[in-house]
């Protein structure tokens, strides 16, 4: 086993504190300056159409075989409790509160972080953010501020369709294909699902993944080596940040805020 020297333990901690101070640094100016991105919007609307329109069959397909899988599971569960036509209610809260933001911000991680990282790190390879810093222009706010604020757009509009469609597909299986009470199907899921619990909830969390889903992609891009090689490791470090820390470790901790009573 190797053992560290108290030299190296201090390198290392030195370096992740770095890195860390980097990255809220570089969070807090897309904020403040990145906010005049916002009035340029059609670089804004440009880049949602980038992330999230070239997202919308993953994510339609998934929500579909997703909530079609949860019918099929739940189905079974149920009728041995005798309550089979809660399925509706019981596919909807799962999907509104918990897999449809995960889920689609995993997705969104996949696809849209990839691309967002690759293209940032190619222009640090290819020196574009060089030679914009070289004409007085803030790479920041002319590149990563509107694929930030795309992001924390997009995702939310993506988590609202993959609900939306893994409801439909459930509806087919639960009640085309399983023959429960189409009234009770939609009825009790009216009633169980509220729009300022359940709804408002989802919507925190996909907001709450947009915004991180999209800074580690945009961080592990600007921070890249200007190699092809380190291009590649950026974009799998995205993959695993985002994936583990920015949706499943946060989704766990606002989990804990929001249904804690």
């Amino acid at each position: 086993m190797r053992s560290w020297h108290p030299a190296e333990v201090g390198f290392r901690t030195r370096r992740l504190l770095a890195n860390w101070g980097y990255a809220a640094r570089l969070f807090g100016r897309l904020w403040l300056p990145g906010l005049a991105a916002l009035a340029r919007f059609r670089l804004v609307s440009e880049q949602i159409f980038f992330l999230g329109n070239r997202s919308l069959t993953i994510i339609a397909v998934s929500g579909f075989f997703v909530g079609s899988v949860l019918s099929l599971q739940l189905y079974y569960i149920l009728q041995s409790f005798g309550s089979a036509e809660t399925l509706g209610m019981v596919v909807a809260l799962a999907l509104v509160r918990e897999l449809g933001p995960v889920i689609t911000a995993l997705l969104f991680a996949g696809r849209a972080g990839t691309s967002l990282t690759a293209e940032i790190g190619l222009m640090r390879a290819g020196e574009q953010l060089s030679a914009m810093e070289m004409m007085a222009v803030d790479p920041v706010q002319r590149i990563l501020a509107p694929r930030f604020f795309a992001g924390i757009i997009a995702l939310p509009l993506l988590v609202a369709l993959f609900n939306a469609v893994g409801i439909f597909g459930s509806w087919l299986v639960g009640v085309v294909l399983l023959g429960v009470d189409s009234g009770a199907f939609w009825g009790q899921m009216q009633s169980a699902v509220t729009v300022f619990g359940d709804l408002r909830q989802g919507f925190v969390k996909s907001l709450v993944f947009g915004v991180a889903v999209t800074f580690v992609a945009l961080l592990q891009g600007y921070v890249a080596r200007p190699t092809p090689e380190g291009v590649s490791q950026a974009t799998t470090r995205t993959v695993v940040l985002a994936s583990v820390w920015a949706v499943l470790a946060l989704n766990f901790l606002l989990t804990a805020v929001m249904f804690t009573p």
